[in-house]
């Protein structure tokens, strides 16, 4: 939960002047820490009744003197005092009724009580009662709470506070003299008299707040659905009313606020772009999101499209957002913003980044992607402020340099580094301690994190994160979108007899025209020639994309041949290749010059005269399908996963191709199939690393007819066989974009034409046909062992999530189905499973076992870090299964963690393994400063 504030610490924000007031919550809160005897409690005068007149007092000072307040400060301060006020004016209305309740007694008589009551002081009782009312936590307004939701939670808040005054009241002598019909009434008396008529003026004092701040006012303004808006345009005026715009800022920052200034940019800010085409500006063409909220816990499973239907619709987007950056949560935790690919993020925190240039705000954009992924957060900043401004700055220099505009820090693209080669699985967490330093150092600062929705499963959450879904358009939306189109190309189009493309024309493509890129790349392909307009059949995503760069390229090379199409492509494949072997979505120049030509050349080791020096370069990245960040990259990610996608299977019908044509001649028979293109493309990396490749591979493979799969099946079957044999001649040997042992390479390829094979299938595939012999799962084990020892964390979960398997018995023999949607559910890491080499009852009772280690607690605690241990040491499991379970021991109430440790060092004992496991641990949930404790006594030990 965030830090929200009490009555005590809005006196201390607001610096209340009301000696009273500050003398008896000094008092109170002095006892709270020291004790009744220490804390100056005897010197304590007055009683309730002076106490509630204070309150309301002040209450009724702090609603009136509000402009005053929010006047001449700083964005984080105001904040602060709103949020005191607000809570200032719970408390006031809770007195106030207090005072009007029709009770069986008066606050006056409860001040005249004997000295000592029930043996204990009555000013003991009264300052333990003050410090029970006026030192707890108290509910603040926030954007992505309704206000209806808020009002529970301050109804809460007064029930709590009654049932206070409930048992204070039994404590004193008063009790006794109370009839006993009055002593048996009263707790009800307190519970529904003074809660709903506080409710009714709490109301009424908000109300006020928010027509004199609108910070308040954007609140309510969350749940009233807002008009049809683009490029977050209100969010300019909403702040514009928070604050006026600044002015005079010094160099350094207008430069800052200059940098972020995108909205007179094109929607796609990328190298050549198609002729005949205009392409609105982002102020034009950017409409508002939809989005969903909720707030993240341990259980949320964000990652996954079902868990978001349960979660609350935004009404208005772009209050929120005003709402979030107003609001004491965002400068103590990050926003996160998930969306599929394609759904607008990156455009969010650019539209964002320009609406709040011209506020009391600074706004600093970070593309992951384009800084050092290892580097902190502050780090990370720097580079991309020295990028925007061509020079190193610090970000405490920076912030000092901002007169008090509040930075609002966007970083766009997490999943970047959680699927990458650095594992940032922490890095929210990493955000989050950055906040919490800044707040220290006097220089609070928002943080809004993107991310693709399917890394969310692979990072911690902070207590407290608020995530936002942005969901796809709806009809109104694609229609609104399509008219900013229509108006931008309509009469560029009707110079070719063409027209823009028709809502009814788009929404034929269902979910391919809800999302924001896509439905610009449907509308650049039908402005080709009004393709979509005469075929409304749909179209699948692989389609889009190669129809489009199949059409784009055709126009530039003024009606090129297939085959020149083709190499084409290949060039941009080279590309996307060179990106995933080095788990960057980032190229550069130099890069390029040694990948692209080592592939496209066909495999020779002869220099190609035909090509200037840096020419492989800008041949392949001169087009619109590339944007530039501190090197090349691909216009949106899905692009690079498609061509790899696309290059696989070209490799996949070359393999085909030159075995047909080899056709029944003698040598055909013993000669091995050239695989060199395959082998080339498919060696460096698991394609399961980037789940939309083989969602594009999928689509692709379902346009080929079911003959030539069944071919190309028979001939990877025969692949993986021989695939660790060894090969004595290769071409295309010169790409390399990583250099890999030769094991990491045989991995990948094995590893990549399981996947293919499985998805060329149009039936589930059993280990024992794939591999062949008696002896299947033995070399399946193999296999196995190989791709999760080899493969990487990234490259082994892709492979686990993507190969779908099930155990079988056929006529008493054990088997393993691959493919065709089969559900491994209750059956463990089938993967793994396999790979541990063990019988199959041993294998199917161990996935059984860890699985139920990990959320069985009809066995004791105790019995079940033995039996861990015993798997540990007769069965040598390594398993997600395993880390999954002993996290769940971790934080198991009652847990005796110091029985765990010893397991821990196990696991962590072998060098070779040991960051891949201390990964795995601490995705599992299980402290990093734990694992550190148990390696340094490990090394003490050793000593």
């Amino acid at each position: 939960m965030i830090e929200t504030p009490s009555y005590a610490d809005a006196l201390r924000i607001l610096g209340c002047k009301d000696t009273r007031l500050v003398k008896v919550i000094g008092l109170a809160s002095a006892a709270e820490r020291t004790g009744w005897a220490l804390s100056g409690g005897p010197q304590l005068s007055g009683g309730l009744r002076d106490l509630r007149d204070a309150i309301v007092a002040y209450g009724e000072d702090v609603v009136r003197r509000l402009p005053e307040l929010r006047a001449g400060v700083d964005r984080h301060t105001r904040t602060r005092r709103l949020a005191a006020a607000h809570a200032a004016v719970v408390v006031s209305a809770y007195f106030e009724a207090l005072g009007e309740a029709k009770l069986p007694f008066t606050l006056d008589r409860l001040d005249r009580g004997e000295q000592i009551s029930r043996v204990v002081p009555a000013a003991e009782r009264f300052t333990r009662l003050v410090a029970e009312l006026l030192l707890e936590r108290l509910p603040t307004p926030e954007p992505h709470v309704p206000y209806a939701d808020t009002r529970a939670a301050v109804e809460r808040a007064y029930l709590r506070m009654s049932e206070c005054l409930a048992a204070y009241v039994s404590g004193l002598s008063l009790w006794d003299e109370l009839p006993v019909d009055d002593q048996l009434q009263l707790p009800r008396l307190l519970a529904d008299g003074p809660p709903a008529h506080a409710l009714r003026i709490y109301d009424e004092d908000y109300r006020s707040l928010a027509l004199d701040s609108h910070e308040f006012g954007v609140r309510s303004l969350v749940t009233e659905p807002p008009p049809p808006a683009t490029a977050l345009s209100r969010v300019a005026w909403l702040l514009a009313e928070l604050a006026p715009p600044r002015a005079g800022d010094r160099p350094m920052i207008h430069r800052v606020r200059m940098a972020a200034n995108a909205l007179d940019q094109p929607l796609l800010v990328v190298g050549k772009l198609p002729e005949d085409v205009y392409l609105p500006l982002l102020g034009e063409g950017y409409l508002s999101p939809r989005c969903r909220v909720a707030e993240l816990t341990q259980e949320s499973t964000p990652a996954l499209r079902g868990w978001w239907e349960g979660q609350r619709m935004l009404a208005d987007t772009e209050a929120f957002l005003v709402g979030h950056l107003t609001s004491l949560r965002a400068t103590q935790v990050p926003l996160l913003v998930l969306g599929e690919p394609g759904s607008g993020k990156t455009k969010l925190t650019e539209v964002l980044a320009a609406r709040l240039a011209r506020s009391e705000f600074l706004p600093i954009r970070v593309e992951l992607g384009s800084v050092r992924a290892r580097a902190s957060v502050t780090e990370q900043i720097e580079q991309a402020v020295a990028e925007a401004l061509g020079e190193e700055v610090a970000y405490a220099d920076l912030v000092a340099a901002a007169d008090g505009a509040m930075p609002v820090i966007l970083l766009d693209g997490m999943d970047e580094l959680v699927a990458g080669a650095a594992a940032r699985y922490d890095y929210l967490e990493r955000v989050r301690e950055f906040q919490v330093r800044e707040a220290e150092a006097g220089r609070p600062v928002a943080v809004i994190v993107t991310s693709r929705t399917v890394v969310a499963d692979r990072v911690r959450f902070p207590d407290g994160l608020i995530a936002l879904e942005l969901r796809p358009f709806d009809d109104d939306q694609v229609r609104q979108w399509l008219d900013v189109w229509d108006q931008a190309n309509r009469a560029l189009l009707a110079r070719r007899d063409l027209t823009p493309l028709p809502p009814e024309a788009a929404l034929a493509h269902g979910e391919m025209a809800r999302q924001p890129l896509l439905l610009l790349l449907l509308a650049l392909y039908d402005a080709g020639g009004n393709a979509l307009q005469r075929d409304h059949g749909p179209l699948g995503r692989a389609r889009l994309y190669e129809v489009l760069l199949r059409d784009y390229t055709e126009r530039e090379t003024g009606g090129a041949h297939r085959v020149l199409i083709d190499q084409e492509l290949v060039l941009l494949g080279a590309v996307a290749l060179s990106m995933l072997a080095r788990g960057s979505q980032v190229i550069t120049d130099e890069q390029l010059e040694r990948d692209v030509p080592a592939l496209c050349r066909g495999g020779e080791d002869e220099p190609d005269d035909d090509v200037e020096p840096g020419g492989w370069a800008r041949k392949a990245t001169e087009r619109f399908f590339f944007v530039r960040r501190r090197g090349h990259a691909f216009l949106h990610a899905t692009f690079g996963e498609f061509l790899v996608a696309w290059i696989t299977m070209y490799a996949l019908r070359d393999l085909d191709r030159r075995r047909r044509l080899a056709g029944d001649e003698p040598l055909a028979l013993v000669q091995a199939v050239d695989d060199d293109l395959l082998y080339a493309v498919t060696s460096h990396s698991c394609l399961a690393e980037r789940t939309p490749t083989i969602g594009f591979i999928l689509e692709l493979l379902a346009e080929v007819p079911s003959a030539v799969r069944a071919r190309c099946v028979d001939l990877l079957t025969g692949l993986l066989r021989r695939a660790l044999h060894e090969r004595t001649r290769r071409h295309f040997t010169k790409f390399r974009p990583v250099r890999l042992t030769m094991t990491r390479r045989l991995a990948a390829y094995s590893a990549n034409l399981a996947l293919l094979i499985v998805c060329a299938s149009e039936q589930p595939v059993a280990v024992s046909a794939l591999l062949g012999g008696p002896d299947h799962l033995e070399r399946w084990s193999t296999l196995t062992h190989l791709w999760k020892g080899e493969l990487g964390q990234e490259g082994w979960t892709g492979l686990v999530t993507t190969l779908a398997a099930r155990r079988v018995v056929v006529d008493g023999r054990e088997d393993v189905m691959l493919g065709g949607g089969a559900d491994s559910a209750g059956m463990g890491d089938v993967v793994t499973a396999i790979a541990t080499g063990h019988d199959s009852r041993h294998r199917r009772l161990l996935d059984l076992l860890l699985r139920a280690l990990g959320a069985g607690e009809a066995l004791p605690f105790g019995q079940r870090v033995a039996l861990i241990e015993e798997l540990l040491r007769t069965a040598g499991v390594r398993s997600p299964a395993l880390y999954r379970a002993l996290g769940a021991l971790w934080y198991e109430e009652g847990a005796d963690r110091t029985v765990l440790r010893p397991l821990l060092r196990t696991l962590l004992d072998d060098p070779a393994d040991r960051m891949a496991t201390w990964e795995q641990l601490v995705k599992a949930g299980i402290p990093e400063s734990a694992l550190w404790e148990i390696q340094q006594a490990a090394l003490l030990q050793g000593e």
